[in-house]
């Protein structure tokens, strides 16, 4: 990965945080894109201060504006020169809710973020990518992007979309040196999984996350440097003939029929 270039979004915590930590390790250059600007300026400090000869830049983004993701992706090429890999990270949960009574305001927003900030993601880096006869992409689904999960009818959609997504984009780019595929991290003690916890049993989030771990087949939840490693190998060269899959990082728990 030395001196490659990587744009990770969601990058200010989380598996973006952890995925760039990860890739510095290896040498790899930076830019790193989240909404968040406070969050954004210190994750770059503190992967600075870990790894200095690594070049970094910042672009403060929301991923559903397709001209903040266009820019993102110009500014990478002007500091860098090219890109060799996208990690399109960023993402949201949205609430809980059952179908039918879902707000619709909420559910357009997790589509935007988690579905057309992919999109735009691809739909700008490809040209570069095939300009350069080389290419790697990761986009985020989750488990929620290979089966049902009570109550997160748009994450569920939109993961699945993603999914697909990354199909086609095998399909049509492939020819070009480029290899995208997906992955599908289960529950990973990030944030935002934190955050899930909460809205599960307000009272004691640390309980629900007990007993939502009983049901892995690992009896723990995922770390996100767990993720970073299989990120970062997909990311690498040696993806040369893996294409169009979606990979379950999940301990194995999308794996069981019914409850364990």
């Amino acid at each position: 990965m030395k001196n490659k270039v990587i744009i990770i979004t969601g990058a200010a915590m989380g598996l973006g945080l952890a995925a760039a930590k990860e890739l510095a390790s290896k040498g790899a250059n930076l830019t790193l894109v989240d909404y968040n600007e406070a969050s954004l300026a210190q994750a770059k400090q503190e992967i600075s201060k870990a790894f200095p000869d690594v070049k970094i830049i910042t672009v403060v983004a929301d991923v559903s504006d397709e001209s903040a993701v266009k820019n993102y992706v110009d500014q990478t090429v002007k500091a860098f020169g090219r890109i060799d890999g996208l990690y399109n990270n960023a993402g949201i949960e949205g609430r809980q809710a059952g179908m039918t009574e879902y707000d619709v305001n909420i559910f357009k927003k997790v589509i935007d973020i988690n579905l057309m900030g992919v999109y735009y993601g691809m739909r700008y880096v490809l040209p570069v990518m095939q300009a350069q006869n080389y290419g790697r992409i990761v986009n985020v689904a989750s488990v929620g992007g290979i089966r049902g999960v009570l109550n997160q009818v748009p994450y569920v959609a939109s993961k699945h979309a993603v999914s697909g997504m990354t199909k086609n984009a095998a399909l049509e780019y492939g020819r070009y040196g480029i290899n995208t595929n997906a992955i599908a991290p289960g529950a990973i003690l990030t944030p935002m999984v934190a955050e899930a916890f909460k809205q599960v049993n307000p009272a004691d989030p640390k309980a629900a996350e007990t007993e939502y771990a009983q049901r892995n087949p690992t009896k723990r939840l995922g770390l996100p440097h767990e993720v970073a490693k299989v990120v970062a190998f997909l990311l690498s060269e040696d993806v040369s003939y893996l294409n169009g899959q979606t990979i379950a990082i999940d301990g194995g728990e999308s794996n069981i029929y019914g409850n364990v």
